[in-house]
């Protein structure tokens, strides 16, 4: 059985029609930073690039984290029968009360926090502002998409995002205003529009069902957030590394950047994994369907160890060429660096799959202290004696290896009683 037939073998159901759509909007996203890059000065390219950054690394985790819970709470309430309709409508009060603060702060300190981030240009603060809201409406309404297996729809508004990104940059590129601003304000109608496109199938499959109270939405919210910010952070904690201990290094900077980038794709493409695994480990766990929720525990397991076999082994045999032919990156990262980017993506996948199970067990807390494990880790092996660039790239294998290990312990230990009447036990045979 070749490579590619047995990862499709381990894939969960509904995955293929959301990779559809995130190759799209992955190669969009790519795309329309091109064009901002060949149509603005440097300058303005600055501005588009840091805004960027923020929108993918604070608001996934602010926002992520909603859908996670959604597609965890609507997929039981699936099986049991019950409308999702109370759960929208309770999630759209619980998202506003995320948004609006973020926004009031962005306001509040505005000159400061546009002159840190956009040399004093407000109007980008704005759109970022903007960008913010179109990203926590659209993982809203995916999460309830993703809860009630309607993977297609999921899949459709994130392929027309990543159309529409592209038709509006080619646009913009072409014969559309060369500022700042009108590219990152893509970031905001693009999302906007697909999300309007597939609004009413959200809307007609949120039937009417029995009430939801806070509690069930709250509970595990902050948990879940602190959690994906400190994932998000350990992902990129080596450029930020050498930033904080040795900004002259520039070369390593560049390099690291790069390399970054590739090492990342396993991760960008196992974004077309994460709903429909939740989805279904959410499903198995509020049947009580043990056996079947740890299989599907394994299954996407093996799919991220081949997933990372197959895109790992050219990174690391060709990275170092690669990252100098695509992004004429300095030549100061050596094949071993490459190797630890490897195992440490590897390694964060395997936490990502873990955390899904953890979530839909309702110990968020664990999932939490595991990823305040590897954060530790990370950072004692980075201040470690020696040479800066092996030892980002090591504390990066080391402290993703350490989630991973604390989340094999929280999933096999003994379960207890039901948090609440009418969920799943929190329990698993054997992982």
């Amino acid at each position: 059985m070749s490579r590619a037939v047995a990862l499709r073998g381990a894939l969960p159901p509904g995955t293929q029609a959301v990779a559809a759509g995130t190759v799209v909007l992955g190669g969009a996203s790519y795309l329309h930073l091109a064009l901002a890059g060949h149509s603005l000065p440097t300058r303005d390219m600055a501005g588009v690039s840091v805004l960027w950054t923020i929108l993918m690394s604070v608001g996934i985790g602010l926002f992520f984290p909603i859908e996670q819970e959604l597609t965890r709470i609507v997929a039981a309430r699936a099986v049991r029968g019950q409308g999702a309709g109370p759960v929208l409508r309770r999630a759209a009060l619980l998202t506003t009360g995320v948004l609006v603060p973020v926004l009031g702060l962005m306001a509040a300190a505005a000159r400061p926090l546009a002159g840190l981030l956009f040399h004093g240009d407000r109007a980008l603060l704005a759109a970022l502002g903007a960008a913010f809201a179109a990203m926590a409406c659209c993982y809203l309404t995916r999460g309830i998409l993703a809860g009630l297996g309607r993977f297609g729809a999921y899949g459709t508004q994130l392929g027309l995002d990543g159309s529409l990104r592209v038709l509006l940059a080619v646009g913009l590129a072409v014969a559309g205003p060369h500022s700042a601003l009108a590219f990152s304000l893509v970031l905001t109608a693009a999302p906007l529009l697909a999300l309007l496109a597939t609004l009413p199938v959200t809307v007609r499959a949120a039937r009417p069902g029995p009430p939801i109270g806070w509690s069930r939405l709250l509970g595990g919210l902050g948990l879940l957030i602190c959690s994906t910010l400190l994932a998000q952070w350990m992902v990129s904690a080596a450029v930020v590394s050498v930033q904080l201990l040795d900004a002259a290094d520039v070369d390593l900077i560049a390099a690291l950047l790069s390399a970054l980038v590739l090492a990342r794709v396993p991760i960008f493409v196992f974004g077309a994994l994460q709903a429909s695994l939740l989805s279904g480990l959410a499903s198995w766990a509020a049947q009580g369907q043990h056996a079947a929720f740890t299989a599907l525990l394994r299954r996407a397991a093996l799919a991220v160890a081949l997933l990372s076999l197959a895109l790992g082994l050219p990174a690391l045999a060709l990275g170092p060429w690669l990252i100098r032919l695509l992004f004429a990156a300095p030549s100061v990262l050596t094949r071993a660096d490459f190797l630890w980017l490897a195992l440490g993506t590897f390694c964060y996948l395997l936490a990502m799959v873990l955390g899904q199970g953890l979530i839909v067990l309702h110990r968020h807390r664990v999932q939490l202290a595991c990823w305040a494990l590897g954060t530790a880790v990370l950072v004692a092996v980075t201040l470690l004696p020696g040479g800066l660039a092996t030892l980002v790239c090591l504390a990066y294998a080391a402290g993703t290896a350490a989630t991973v290990a604390g989340m094999l312990l929280g999933l096999l230990r003994r379960p207890g009683a039901p948090e609440r009447a009418g969920e799943a036990p929190r329990t698993l045979d054997a992982v």
